[in-house]
């Protein structure tokens, strides 16, 4: 009876650093191509392609059927929930490392913490408070507020977006306990997809010829309404690439929630910081200063220890959290 249960153990770890690999590796492509390309077109291509695959996945879930839903409301409000937290992470990265943007939305644990309090009801122990406070203690590390003037001080500014991100990312894993039971993984990786297609239409019908980015200087802002462009043929293997990321995210993060106890495995999502540093360093020079290696040591302590206690608390919804940047 052992032996299964170590075999899937072993399944969700090797998936599960399978899927911090894979968004590592997205969010520094989409890094690259922030001076060149406007997100909501980024997003719109990464989406159109993604959305490909999961109807390949939907066919091992039970077909087509598997996408009707009896709260199709609370699926986009999720949806658009994950929406808003990728825009905002990938906003920061136009401005910001990769490792410090990285560090920053692993806030999210957090913030989960906090909202299952007053939305689902939830007890938080001493212990578990306690930890989310060093966590954001290490959020103020990492920012430095009043340290800078200028330039600096705008970045750090900046660098509130991932936090930004972590919350509506946190909303969007209270909506997916709530809907745990009434969509399969692939049925809300489409769902979600699908919504960041419209997104990007949206964004291209109103500011797709780049009249709102005229006179713009944050690069951010420049990001989220630059004119939308054609890629050149040198580029399209890297975006054809970037929706096969973000089917294999997709697939990868549920496969491994779907093999171990969330609990038991969520602790490794934090692989993705030293992979963030490795891809910053090596692809933009990057390499986190002291200050930002130690409010990440704290963000990640506090958010590995507020798992650990939900696996000795043994919650029954733990087990059916996925959860990741889709």
């Amino acid at each position: 009876m052992n032996a299964p249960a170590k075999d899937n153990f072993g399944t969700g770890i090797a998936f599960i650093v399978f899927g911090m690999l894979c968004i590592t590796i997205n969010d520094t492509i989409i890094k690259q191509f922030s001076d060149r390309y406007p997100l909501p077109q980024m997003v719109f291509l990464r989406s159109l392609i993604g959305i490909s695959f999961s109807f390949g996945l939907v066919q091992f879930e039970g077909g087509l059927r598997a996408l009707r839903t009896s709260q199709p409301l609370l699926h986009l409000l999720r949806a658009l929930c994950l929406v808003a937290a990728n825009m905002l992470f990938f906003l920061a990265l136009a401005t910001s490392p990769l490792a410090d943007v990285t560090a920053l939305f692993f806030v999210a644990p957090l913030f989960i913490t906090l909202l299952s309090i007053p939305i689902l009801g939830e007890k938080v122990g001493i212990r578990r408070f306690a930890a989310v406070i060093v966590g954001f203690v290490g959020v103020l590390i990492m920012l430095r507020p009043g340290s800078a003037s200028g330039g600096a001080e705008a970045d750090r500014l900046t660098l509130l977006l991932p936090v930004a991100a972590a919350f509506a990312y946190s909303v969007m894993q209270i909506l997916t306990r709530k809907l745990a039971l009434d969509a399969t993984a692939s049925a809300m990786a489409i769902y979600t997809q699908g919504t960041f297609i419209v997104v990007g239409i949206g964004f291209w019908l109103i500011a797709g010829d780049g009249r709102f980015a005229e006179g713009l200087e944050n690069p951010s802002w420049i990001f989220l309404l630059r004119a939308w462009a054609w890629p050149t043929w040198e580029e399209w293997p890297l975006i054809l690439f970037l929706g096969l990321l973000s089917a294999g995210i997709s697939y990868s993060l549920a496969r491994a929630y779907r093999s171990a106890d969330a609990a038991s495995i969520a602790p490794f999502e934090y692989v993705a910081m030293p992979l963030a540093i490795f891809w910053g360093w090596l692809v933009f020079g990057d390499f986190p200063d002291a200050w930002v290696l130690a409010g990440s040591a704290l963000i990640a302590g506090a958010g590995i220890y507020v798992f650990i206690r939900e696996r000795q608390r043994a919650r029954p919804n733990a087990a059916r959290r996925p959860r990741g940047r889709a």
